[in-house]
């Protein structure tokens, strides 16, 4: 049984660690606001640039002519997997959900008989991706330096896409990232970036306006599509950086709450052994008066 000095130290060392909890809490509601807002403003842009990619591929087809990143290789044997994740931990099961949703999509098509190769974005994804697929890695993007994610960012990742594609790397790449929907909901979301896939059923289900394009479509779509990975890359960095900060917030309230109660049960236990020795020494205490 432990002593009431043992117990004394664990209590303070639990409130010590509560007040780090807490700290880590409000700092995590305060970037939240930030990166909520951020990756907010960055839906609507990224979901123009896929409706006027849509309008453009829809007037060319997805013959011969129109652009590789478009139609694709005509093959799926090799799939890039950019997996997207935090730098750092404490944040619950953020970087976990991402990082399974892209292993199952790896041992499925792997059991399919394809090549999987896989491009981590994020610490923490490549340390739980490289156990089980440490061979499939190919390049790991570090972000650790960076305080502001910023479209240059995005841009180089992109690029590096771009290039690998061009290189006859793979033949198909998707992107896994975490969909912000409030604090308590992070969605693990799987997009598939090249050949680009395009939701046609809302394009169809109003009538469109017929444009002109000056250039024709073919020059404007070799611009839009590589710049439309790094658009998209960009939106589920941000949608990252709010995911996380939902998830810390929300971790380091449980844990709040756990070191409470944690606490709350070690002083009834000191408490206890308090009184039961007391109770001892004043037993002793009578019992010596009355041998007297």
């Amino acid at each position: 049984m432990p002593s009431l000095k043992d117990l004394r130290n664990r209590i303070a060392s639990v409130k010590a660690t509560q007040k780090i909890i807490k700290a880590m809490q409000m700092v995590a509601a305060a970037k939240l606001r930030r990166a909520q807002t951020a990756a907010e403003s960055a839906r609507p842009y990224a979901e123009l640039m896929e409706k006027v990619l849509a309008s453009l591929a829809a007037s060319i087809g997805n013959g011969a002519e129109a652009p590789a990143l478009l139609r694709g290789t005509s093959r799926d044997n090799v799939h890039l997997l950019v997996v997207c994740t935090a730098e750092r931990g404490l944040c619950g099961a953020f970087n976990a959900s991402i990082a399974r949703l892209a292993r199952d999509t790896a041992i499925s098509l792997a059991g399919q008989g394809k090549t999987v190769k896989i491009l981590c974005v994020g610490k923490k994804g490549n340390d739980i991706l490289r156990r089980q697929f440490e061979r499939q890695i190919i390049d790991f993007v570090d972000l650790r330096g960076v305080r502001s994610l910023g479209f240059d960012n995005a841009d180089a990742i992109g690029r590096k896409i771009v290039a690998l594609f061009q290189a006859g790397e793979f033949d198909v790449c998707t992107l896994f990232f975490s969909r912000f929907r409030s604090v308590i909901a992070q969605i693990p979301t799987a997009q598939q970036l090249i050949p680009l896939t395009l939701a046609g059923g809302e394009a169809s289900a109003a009538p469109q306006a017929v444009y002109e394009y000056e250039p024709d479509e073919e020059e404007i779509l070799a611009t839009l599509l590589p710049r439309n990975i790094s658009i998209q890359v960009l939106r589920a960095l941000l949608e990252n950086a709010a995911s996380e900060q939902g998830a810390r917030m929300s971790a380091m309230d449980n844990a709040s709450r756990n070191a409470g109660e944690m606490i709350k049960k070690q002083t009834m236990k000191y408490n206890r052994s308090r009184q039961a020795m007391i109770t001892k020494e004043l037993i002793e205490i009578i019992s010596g008066a009355e041998a007297l």
